[in-house]
This record gives C-alpha cells, sequence and structure tokens, in this order.
C-alpha cells in the first residue's frame, strides 16, 4: 500500500508508527511541518513533504496565513503522492487539513487532547474537529476516555476504532536495569522512584516534588528521579532546593527513547501526577519495565491500574496520599514486585505494539479496499 499521513515529524510516537509500516514494505509518506535534523529516526525509505511557514520569526501573526497556505500544500501533495489511504494524527490542524482536502478514505488519529480539551476551550476548534469527523471515513483513538469525546462531539459510533500506540515489551522489560546508569545518577543506595513526565503545568510534576520531603522524613535513602524537560524544569529545581531535597533529586533532561528502557527497568516505582491523560504510554511503557505505579485518578489511568491490585490511585494534588503510597510500596517489595509483575502481564496482553499496529495495517487495508 501507499500511505500518507500528516502529523508532526519530531513525535517519537509518529516516528514509531511510521517505521512500522515502513518495515512492512508499505511506501510510505508523510506531511509535516516539523522534521527531525537529517530525519533521525526514520526509516531512510519514508518519504518527506513540507510543509512551508511563512516568517516564522513572527510566528504568531504568521501561522494563519501559513495555515491557508498549508490547504494548498496539502492538496498538491496528496495529489502528486496519490495514496491509497489517508491517516491524519492529531486531529488539531493536522485533521483539519486531512479533512479539507477533500481525500478518501480518511483515517483521524486522535491523540487525546485535540479531543478532550482543544474543542472544549475553543468554539473554533470544536467547529472544525466537528466538521473534520464528519468528512473522515474512521475515527481512531487510545482509549474509552478519548472514544466518549468523540461520541460527545457528534461521531459516529460505527466509525470508531481503538488501536494502542502500542509498548515494545522485548524493549520494555525488566532485564533492562543498569547498575552503572543508577551509579551514574547516584540513586544506587535507596530505592529509586521515577517520573518522566514532561515538566508543565499539566503533568503536574509539582506535586510529586511537594510529596518527597514526606517520604524522606519515613525513607531517608530514597532518591528520586524526574526525567524529561520542559518550561517549568529551572521552577521545580529551585523547589527541590528550597525543600532541602536536592540530595535526593536528579533531574536528567530529556531521555532519548532508546535509553528509556534502562532508565525505568532500574527504578523501584513509577509516579504519574498528570491532570489529564488519554492513554499515558508512559504509564504502559513503565508497567511493561515491571514497574508499580502510582498514578492520579484519572478515566484513562483507570483503564490500566486497578487501584490496590496492580497499582495505587490517588487524588489529583493528594501529595500526602501520593507519600503515603509510594512510601507503602518501597516497605513491601513483595507487593510491589506483585504488581510490576501484573502489570506486565497486562500490557503484554493489551497492548503490545506489533499486535496494536498490525490491527492499524488491517484498517488501512480495508479502507484501501474500499476505493
Amino acid at each position: 500500500m501507499r500511505i500518507c499521513f500528516i502529523g508532526e515529524g519530531t513525535s517519537i510516537h509518529i516516528q514509531r508508527w511510521l517505521n512500522f509500516f515502513s518495515g512492512r514494505g508499505h511506501e510510505i509518506h508523510l506531511i509535516s511541518s516539523h522534521f527531525p535534523p537529517d530525519y533521525e529516526g526514520y526509516d531512510s525509505k519514508i518519504q518527506f513533504h513540507q510543509l512551508g511557514k511563512l516568517a516564522p520569526q513572527i510566528w504568531s501573526v504568521s501561522r494563519y496565513p501559513s495555515g491557508v497556505r498549508w490547504l494548498f500544500q496539502v492538496r498538491e501533495y496528496i495529489r502528486k503522492i496519490k495514496p491509497d489511504v489517508l491517516d491524519a494524527h492529531f486531529i488539531t490542524v493536522h485533521g483539519y487539513l486531512g479533512a479539507i482536502s477533500g481525500f478518501h478514505p480518511l483515517i483521524l488519529t486522535a491523540w487525546g487532547s485535540d479531543v478532550l480539551i482543544a474543542p472544549v476551550r475553543n468554539p473554533a476548534h470544536r467547529f472544525l474537529t466537528q466538521y473534520s469527523l464528519k468528512k473522515a471515513d474512521i475515527a481512531v483513538c487510545d482509549s474509552e476516555t478519548v472514544k466518549k469525546g468523540l461520541l460527545a462531539l457528534g461521531t459516529e459510533p460505527d466509525k470508531i476504532r481503538i488501536i494502542y500506540n502500542g509498548i515494545d515489551t522485548r524493549q520494555f522489560n525488566p532485564g533492562q536495569s543498569n547498575r552503572a546508569l543508577v551509579e551514574k545518577l547516584g540513586a544506587d543506595k535507596g530505592p529509586v522512584i521515577i517520573s518522566i513526565r514532561h515538566l508543565s503545568p499539566a503533568y503536574n510534576v509539582e506535586m510529586l516534588i511537594k510529596a518527597i520531603p514526606l517520604v524522606l522524613e519515613k525513607v531517608p535513602d530514597a532518591k528520586f528521579i524526574i526525567g524529561g524537560d520542559g518550561i517549568q524544569r529551572a521552577y521545580l529545581e529551585d523547589m527541590v532546593s528550597s525543600l532541602g531535597v536536592a540530595d535526593n533529586t536528579r533531574f536528567t533532561g530529556y531521555i532519548p527513547h532508546e535509553e528509556l528502557p534502562q532508565y525505568l527497568a532500574s527504578a523501584d516505582i513509577y509516579v504519574s501526577t498528570s491532570l489529564a491523560d488519554s492513554t499515558s504510554l508512559s504509564l504502559q511503557e513503565a508497567m511493561s519495565s515491571g514497574l508499580a505505579p502510582v498514578v492520579t485518578d484519572l478515566p484513562a489511568n483507570r483503564e490500566w491500574v486497578t487501584d490496590g491490585e496492580n497499582g495505587f490511585i490517588v487524588a489529583k494534588d493528594n501529595v500526602l496520599a501520593l507519600a503515603e503510597k509510594v512510601v507503602y510500596l518501597i516497605n513491601n517489595r513483595e507487593v510491589r514486585e506483585k504488581w510490576g509483575s501484573t502489570g506486565r502481564e497486562i500490557i503484554q496482553a493489551r497492548a503490545e505494539y506489533e499486535k496494536e499496529m498490525a490491527k492499524a495495517e488491517k484498517l488501512y487495508q480495508e479502507q484501501a479496499g474500499k476505493l
């Protein structure tokens, strides 16, 4: 098949998705406004098509005429590519471009905030999202939570498919533990708690940092690894210093995806304090790596974590509860190892990467066959 995608070219999720289909022998095209330098991380056979930016130095103004220009560019690229199927990842902007192109079969793949947040906050986005979903032949999502959001936007139920991004459980497994890495991080003399969410307000990493002193009162040698980067990094680092827990906390910055399995497998407990989420890949990666999770109470998290059975669920901003659950897991090794094993089995059964991508491949074949 010749499959054309519209999406964010710098996203690791787009890279993994496209690389799978290119590796299966399909002709893959990606239309995007952003690509990594030298297309790093992509299969060499993938073909790229740039959406040009007008006056990027004043992007806050020029993004609007650029968006109009993209409409014509996308149509021209599709005319030349002649794909068997078009899949636009992230409905906001990319889905709009796919819908307005007029091409069929059209698949819109929702990522979460494009359904749960953007249409709620902005009437224009709501109108364009609903328009795009009506034009789509299929809407793909990765959780029951997002499915409900699609239905609330008027999407016909028989259009919706749930396909997870999937986790490579051979890559993310407990055997990836790396003692040298733990020593390098200065986390070799106590239990390790890890967070790998983006350092921005939506992920509420501040909640975890506020819990650190409470944990250290009970377990003084506990170590906290804060992975990821974002606009709040300096603020969070200052908070760690002001709370006097800098010796027990390490900020790693951005962790390349190929190194992430070692970080996760080298930890003992995974924490996510996000305020909103669709299916969290980092949670799934942690579960596949055999970690017991402590996560905030979100509908999407409850699809994967059953409180008291394979992890803990705590209320958003309940710092005391978060600290208590972390301390419990530190002090009860058998429980956290059992929950870690259970979580890995859940991912293997429900979100194995190749199985999920095979579902997407079958969907593309079915839609292409309707031409």
